[in-house]
């Protein structure tokens, strides 16, 4: 595909990976849209990040994907879509689980709904390694059964269910990416490695939940390459594709690696408040990329310490941005 000109909307595009997305595009020379969330604010979220020479290249529109009003005006006249709006903070779906169907699936259904009505030729969903919950079997394939263990997991398997359904009923040109935990710089310390960094920037003592989850973790760059890829690969429509670094880590053992990068003494402790509900925790997601490879020619170019690297020098050049003495939702 060449993407020069071509028009593009990312929704969600304000969010961690949906900003080094559209940064990602506008470097390739498309035309490119973001829906953001409507806010009096009138905040761009991680968009603010972007140097000024590509923020002003961006076509930013407000809206919501739970209004299908405002979905049908962000889609019209655009070519392709990435779909990565989506409630994502798994401690807050315990909370607030009626939200994430609102937006995750309902939202869902509104994007697939407005893209098939404006003729878009090629739509990229974003899933969620979640979906697979706790591994049955490692390293996960596509074809591991999907389990509902936490209110936004469920919630992303119904919104990957309707994705598939537009694909079978109605021809609808899309792909799902299934992305393994994803990190880098601009990410939230909603997500752990954030959390840690942030910690040990400030404090000779990091507080976490269960340090015994096995994560597969892939920087962000990655992580966009697989979108772009995915949406110039003809293979890859009708497909649900994994990608991921396909190595795992426990949470302890990420957590000594960070400290040792920053070259600190830290005491790691353990509290209750940020522990997962017993039969909610994902124990282990370890990836099988073999598909991504085959399907559209992906595999992972960063090391986890590159990645870490590169986050951490972030993360102490924004440190006021970050909240590193309370837990973040």
């Amino acid at each position: 595909m060449n993407w020069e000109n071509e028009k593009v909307l990312v929704t969600g595009g304000a969010g961690f990976i949906g900003s080094h997305l559209i940064e990602k595009l506008v470097e390739l020379g498309a035309e490119a849209k973001v829906l953001v969330h409507y806010n009096s604010r009138n905040s761009w979220g991680y968009l603010e990040y972007l140097p000024p020479e590509i923020l002003r290249k961006i076509d930013i529109f407000q809206g919501d994907v739970q209004d299908p009003f405002s979905v049908h005006k962000a889609v019209d006249g655009c070519a392709v879509v990435f779909h990565l709006a989506s409630l994502i903070a798994i401690p807050y779906s315990y909370v607030a689980p009626a939200s994430y169907v609102e937006t995750n699936i309902k939202g869902t259904l509104n994007v697939m709904e407005a893209c098939l009505k404006a003729g878009v030729k090629r739509v990229i969903h974003t899933s969620t390694s979640e979906t697979y919950g706790t591994a049955i079997y490692a390293p996960i394939d596509e074809k591991h059964p999907l389990q509902g263990q936490s209110p936004y997991s469920a919630s992303k398997i119904g919104a990957d269910k309707i994705v598939e359904s537009y694909f079978r009923s109605f021809d609808l040109p899309v792909s799902t990416l299934r992305p393994f935990n994803t990190f880098g710089p601009r990410q939230s310390a909603r997500a752990v490695i954030p959390t840690i960094i942030s910690q040990a920037l400030t404090s000779n003592v990091i507080t976490l939940g269960s340090l015994d989850p096995v994560r597969d973790l892939t920087y962000v760059k990655d992580t966009v390459q697989g979108f772009i890829k995915m949406a110039e690969s003809e293979k890859a429509i009708g497909e649900v594709i994994n990608i991921g670094n396909g190595k795992g880590i426990t949470i302890g053992d990420l957590a000594s690696q960070i400290i040792s990068l920053l070259n600190k003494t830290i005491e790691i402790r353990t509290e209750k408040k940020r522990v997962r509900p017993e039969k909610s925790e994902v124990m282990k997601l370890i990836c099988d990329n073999s598909k991504a490879e085959a399907f559209m020619d992906w595999r992972p170019t960063y090391s986890l310490k590159q990645g870490l690297g590169e986050t951490i020098e972030f993360i102490e050049k924004h440190l006021d941005h970050y909240k590193p003495e309370i837990y973040n939702l």
